[in-house]
């Protein structure tokens, strides 16, 4: 009798699958730390490029404020200590996006983002992005000693493809990209519309999107998951009428028009979201 003989089978290298598995693991969405990561190399590449912040002190303070404020709220509305990536990066948007010579604006606007959370819910939802909530509360509160960002990346481009490719595999991981796509695209459009109507070059109304608010604003505030609405249609509309809120506004020369669009137009499409299904 002829022995048999076994044929070993294929076995995958061991390491390789490993490496593939742990890659995978740290760009899912269940990796909440991906985001502040990311978020936290654009406000470095900022920085250190242009340097659009008007203090790391300020910015610690922003997020040091958030991260306190939403421990402690969490813990006294329901009990439990939250995590803490989202007043990461709310506080870390606060830190890029608030202007002023004082100390104190950082450390309220915080604040006011934070507790909108809380207190501001409808049927157990917030209805405000956080930090664009607090962004418009302090810009129309304290005008005289609080601006936004408003530096232009210039003629280097290499900064806006870093903040571009970063801000990509975060969408990509949240599947948004269909919101960004519209909001650019009707932006372009009502730029020329715009400039129709005020007689205004087409680059000159279609230049503010190329500067840095402008990509914080398009990836990381009309993308959010918890303020967005649920159907992909409903965010397609809403990302539309956003740019189209935004027109009007800048038509009656309203400064910040993006964070008032976004304030005005996010929370009313919530609600209205909300009325459908109770009615559905």
């Amino acid at each position: 009798m002829t022995p048999e003989v076994s044929t070993p089978s294929t076995v995958p290298d061991a390491p390789a699958a490993s490496f593939t598995n742990a890659l995978k693991r740290f760009f899912s969405f269940e990796n909440r730390f991906l985001a502040p990561m990311l978020i936290t190399i654009i406000l470095l590449v900022g920085q250190l490029t242009f340097g659009f912040l008007e203090s790391y002190w300020k910015t610690g303070l922003a997020i040091a404020v958030a991260m306190l404020i939403e421990l402690a709220l969490g813990r006294l509305f329901f009990g439990k200590f939250p995590h803490l990536a989202s007043a990461y990066i709310s506080g870390i948007s606060v830190g890029i996006l608030v202007r002023s010579p004082a100390i104190w604006p950082y450390a309220l606007c915080s604040a006011i983002s934070i507790t909108s959370k809380y207190v501001l819910r409808v049927k157990g939802r917030h209805i405000w992005n956080p930090s664009n909530f607090g962004i418009c509360a302090m810009l129309f509160l304290a005008p005289f000693t609080v601006a936004s960002l408003s530096i232009q990346w210039g003629n280097t481009i290499w900064p806006m493809l870093i903040v571009w490719t970063l801000g990509s595999i975060i969408i990509y991981r949240l599947n948004r990209f269909h919101i960004c796509l519209t909001y650019v695209v009707s932006f372009i459009i009502f730029a020329a519309v715009r400039g129709f109507i005020t007689g205004h070059p087409f680059l000159a109304e279609v230049a503010p999107i190329t500067g840095p608010m402008y990509q914080l604003f398009v990836f990381f505030m009309i993308t959010d998951p918890r303020t967005t609405v649920n159907s992909k249609r409903g965010q397609v509309i809403v990302a539309f009428c956003v740019a189209l809120m935004e027109m009007i506004l800048r038509l009656n020369e309203t400064v910040h028009a993006p964070y008032y669009a976004l304030f005005i137009v996010g929370p009313t499409a919530n609600l209205i979201e909300m009325w459908w299904k109770s009615r559905h």
